[in-house]
C-alpha cells in the first residue's frame, strides 16, 4: 500500500512539473490520461459520476435513491423561477443566448471585453441587475435552483468550455491552474492532493472522487443540505475541510478555478443536476 501511494505520488509530481508550462489543451490531454490509465475499466462518460464510478455498493444505493430524485421539487421550482416575469416584464430567457437553453456546457466563458471569467450563476445574477431585480445569494436557494433548471436543459451536451488566444483568458486560466494545485489550510491540503493523488482512497469513511468529471454535475443537491448547491458552495465545503478559510461567491480565485476545472473536463457530457451524499 505505501509502495502504491508512493507510485502515485511520483506521478502526479511529475505530471504538474510537466505540465506547468504546458498549453491548456496539453494541460487537458495529460489530466484525462491519468484517470484513464488510473481506471481503465471506467468510461470516460461515467467519471461524470464521481465516486459512484469507483464505488459499486455505494452506486447501488445511489441509484435506487435516483428512482425518485429528491431534487425533482427543487427543480421544478428552478423553472418556474425562471419563467417568471421581472417587474418590467422580461425574464431570464432574455438574457441569454437560445432563450438560456442548452447553455450550460459553454460556462463558465472568458469574457473578451470585460476581460474576466463569466460563470452561468454570474451570468444569472447580472440578468437580474440588468432588469432592475436584487441579487440572489450565490451559493444556495433560489438562484441554485435557476441554475439547476437551466443545467437540465443541457443533459448529455458534451462540455465546451472555450480559451480565447488572449493573454488575460490564459491567465485566468494558470490562476485557476495554480489555486487546484496549491496548499493551503492549517491540513496543508491542495484540490490535487484529494482529487488526484488520493482519488479512490478513503478519507475517514468517504471515497475521495477524481476531478475529471466534478463540474458535469452542478448544481447538486446533497442530502447533508436537503438542497441543490451551486460548485462554489462545494468549494466551500472542501476549503473548511481542510481549514482554509471559505472564499466569496463569484470571487475572481473561486471563479478561475471552475474555468480551469471545468476545462479539465472539456468532451464529457453535462450529466447534471444530479444528487449527492
Amino acid at each position: 500500500m505505501k509502495s502504491l501511494l508512493n507510485t502515485l505520488t511520483v506521478v502526479v509530481m511529475l505530471a504538474v512539473v510537466s505540465i506547468a508550462n504546458a498549453t491548456p489543451e496539453q494541460d487537458k490531454e495529460s489530466f484525462q490520461r491519468f484517470y484513464t490509465e488510473r481506471f481503465p475499466d471506467i468510461t470516460m462518460e461515467d467519471f461524470g459520476n464521481g465516486v459512484y464510478a469507483l464505488d459499486q455498493d455505494a452506486r447501488n444505493q445511489w441509484e435506487a435513491m435516483n428512482d425518485f430524485p429528491p431534487y425533482e421539487d427543487d427543480l421544478e421550482k428552478g423553472g418556474e423561477l425562471f419563467n417568471t416575469a421581472f417587474a418590467n416584464g422580461k425574464n431570464y430567457a432574455s438574457c441569454f443566448e437560445n432563450g438560456g437553453g442548452n447553455i450550460r456546457q459553454n460556462y463558465p466563458m472568458f469574457d473578451t471585453k470585460r476581460n474576466t471569467v463569466i460563470t452561468l450563476e454570474l451570468a444569472i445574477n447580472e440578468c437580474r441587475v440588468a432588469n432592475g431585480e436584487k441579487l440572489l445569494p450565490y451559493k444556495k436557494g433560489e438562484l441554485a435552483k435557476i441554475a439547476a433548471y437551466m443545467t437540465s436543459t443541457s443533459e448529455g451536451s458534451p462540455i465546451n468550455i472555450v480559451i480565447p488566444n488572449n493573454g488575460k483568458a490564459l491567465a485566468a486560466y494558470q490562476a485557476g491552474k495554480q489555486y487546484y494545485y496549491s496548499k493551503r489550510g492549517q491540513l496543508n491540503f491542495s484540490c490535487s492532493n484529494c482529487h488526484i493523488q488520493n482519488v479512490g482512497r478513503k478519507a475517514r469513511s468517504e471515497t475521495l472522487s477524481p476531478a475529471l468529471g466534478h463540474t458535469s454535475h452542478f448544481p447538486v443537491y446533497r442530502m447533508k443540505w436537503e438542497s441543490f448547491g451551486t460548485l462554489q458552495r462545494r468549494f466551500d465545503s472542501c476549503n473548511k475541510q481542510v481549514r482554509a478559510e471559505p472564499l466569496e461567491g463569484q470571487s475572481e480565485d473561486y471563479r478561475n478555478l471552475e474555468y480551469f476545472l471545468t476545462y479539465m473536463s472539456n468532451g464529457l457530457p453535462v450529466n447534471g443536476p444530479a444528487s449527492r451524499k
